[in-house]
């Protein structure tokens, strides 16, 4: 028998998340029927999407939704082997069954040198959701000028590491002098902290006078309504997120759009990046690739124990990670 823990949405969140809004079960698994496997989580995953959905996909009472790299340790399907690690999406749990239709494997070329924590980032849903979003949607050009906001996150530090790799020109922001100084190192040409420039109007002219081709957006909100007014004419827009609203309990008005969408003709498009699952291979090799010939560099904020769940979680959200938020259990 094996007893699993879960951590449950106690209470909906009521602007910012609290650790009394989840609750630790635990919960004992029936034995396995022909076709199943029982799966032991090895890392899991917290991330700013989680915040909206489960308001709007969840119920009370439910198990947190998220992603896990687990391990199989039972098998009486032979068409997966113990021992084999698969990327699911079964929420916060320590261990679950499947029937094996809802997991993944891991890219059988996995080198063994890369920490299987990446399938949850760079090599993984964040690693593409940059990947589609700067090709399918800014639909990037070699000279062109690209800004990505929450810079240092488990999507921004890639798209912008991708944006260079693709030959343009990239500008970052974080909010503290030590994300700024990381995304220096990775290669960003210009970067800065938005809590502490007097003017993010003033700071998104300096990087770039000239104005910005794509902007790939993962904050929304009053950065957004500022940075749309340097776009260039036919400028590209990818709304990946919108973390600077997650948290507020009353819906905030405005920005308005239109006049310098219509102005330069710009497009603005929002994307989940499910939209490509059916290239989710093409998408990992290409990352998996450049992140073992050093092209693309990661960096994990890693948790550990399964109890810190919702802390990693709320940290998360309060920009606390540099890099992708893993918790190992």
């Amino acid at each position: 028998m094996v007893i699993a823990k879960a951590w449950v949405l106690k209470k909906h969140f009521d602007g910012f998340p609290k650790t009394s809004d989840f609750d630790l079960k635990k919960i004992e698994l029936p034995s396995l029927k022909d076709g199943e496997l029982l799966l032991e989580s090895v890392f899991l995953s917290v991330d700013p999407y989680m915040r909206p959905y489960s308001q709007r996909d969840m119920k009370e009472g439910d198990i947190m939704i998220g992603t896990q790299v687990a391990r199989i340790v039972e098998s009486k399907n032979p068409a997966f082997a113990v021992g084999t690690f698969v990327v699911g999406n079964r929420g916060w749990r320590t261990h679950f069954i499947s029937d094996g239709k809802d997991l993944h494997l891991l890219p059988s070329n996995w080198p063994e040198s890369l920490p299987r924590s990446l399938a949850l980032g760079t090599v993984g849903m964040p690693g593409l959701t940059a990947y589609f979003g700067l090709l399918e949607v800014c639909k990037m050009k070699p000279g062109e000028t690209v800004l990505v906001n929450a810079a240092a996150g488990a999507v921004g530090s890639v798209v912008g590491q991708l944006a260079k790799i693709g030959g343009c020109k990239v500008v970052g922001c974080a909010g503290s002098d030590d994300k700024v100084a990381y995304l220096k190192k990775i290669g960003f040409d210009e970067a800065f902290n938005y809590k502490t420039v007097k003017s993010l109007d003033e700071a998104l002219r300096k990087a770039s006078p000239d104005g910005y081709d794509c902007f790939f957006d993962n904050v929304g909100g009053e950065f957004a309504s500022v940075a749309i007014n340097q776009m260039k004419k036919y400028g590209r827009i990818a709304v990946c997120g919108a973390i600077s609203q997650y948290n507020y309990s009353v819906p905030q008005k405005g920005p308005y759009v239109q006049i310098p969408m219509i102005f330069k003709e710009l497009q603005m498009e929002g994307f989940i990046v499910s939209r490509w699952k059916d290239r989710r291979e093409e998408g990992l090799q290409a990352l998996m690739k450049w992140v073992v010939e050093g092209k693309v560099k990661c960096h994990e904020q890693v948790t550990e124990g399964f109890e810190n769940m919702p802390m990693a979680f709320i940290g998360m959200l309060k920009g606390e990670n540099l890099g992708k938020a893993i918790v190992k259990v």
